[in-house]
């Protein structure tokens, strides 16, 4: 039976996990950015239309004011839509997709984990801390690299001019002047790596107060008398 310190390193550790999960879970469900653009006809000197394109990461909204030439309202789902574009857009959101995929699929590795580390005493392997290290190091590595990719998508690809295009009534709109804003469901990934790291922690202080107490109880007998330890 693990003792009562573990029990509860342990505990926090699974419980700093979960809630890194129910974070993340909101997140994936929250809007993530919202692009404007300035919009005219090709050819014209005056932009006097604009497009703003809402996206969460599964649902889309794209408002049009004379942009190009009527405005409306779209609401789409953004991974066909993205892949009806033929661009790279589609292949870094489905990358977004696929990582936080594995991220959720970490942190509960890493709460089974804890929660087995608990009630019992397994070895050093995977079923131990090692097995925390390494999901939730993962689970904050790629996190980090979907903030990333995510801003690329939305700043450096033209993935939000491809959207209104699309939408545009088969007229060609030139649009420009691209302004970006994130929001709560980009940043709710922060504090998502904060609690994973934070999980990493209390395990190693945990493991590395668990050595210390071991070579303490190991050193009386290191150091005794030779003489004494022969009897």
């Amino acid at each position: 039976m693990p003792s009562l310190m573990k029990i509860l390193f342990f505990i926090s550790s699974a419980s700093l996990t979960a809630s890194a999960v129910v974070i993340l879970s909101y997140a994936m469900t929250a809007e993530w950015s919202t692009t404007n653009l300035e919009c005219s006809i090709p050819g014209s000197v005056s932009f006097n239309g604009t497009a703003v394109v809402r996206l969460k990461l599964f649902q889309g909204v794209i408002v049009r004011n004379f942009c190009p030439l009527f405005g409306g309202t779209d609401r789409f789902e953004v991974f066909p839509k993205l892949v009806d574009t033929e661009g790279p857009s589609a292949i870094l959101h489905g990358l977004v997709l696929g990582l936080l995929a594995v991220c959720l699929l970490c942190s509960v590795c890493s709460i089974l984990i804890s929660l087995y580390n608990s009630v019992s005493n397994p070895y050093e392997t995977y079923m131990g801390p090692v097995g925390i290290y390494v999901c939730s190091s993962l689970s904050a590595c790629l996190a980090l690299l979907v903030l990333i990719l995510y801003v690329v998508n939305v700043l450096v690809t033209t993935m939000p001019e491809n959207l209104v295009q699309l939408f545009a009534e088969g007229i060609p709109a030139e649009l420009r002047n691209k302004t970006a804003e994130m929001h709560v469901g980009y940043y709710m990934l922060i504090p998502y790596i904060v609690l994973s790291i934070g999980a990493i922690v209390l395990i190693y202080s945990y493991a590395h107060a668990a050595y210390t107490h071991r070579r303490e109880q190991q050193r009386p007998t290191e150091d005794a008398p030779k003489e004494i330890m022969m009897y």
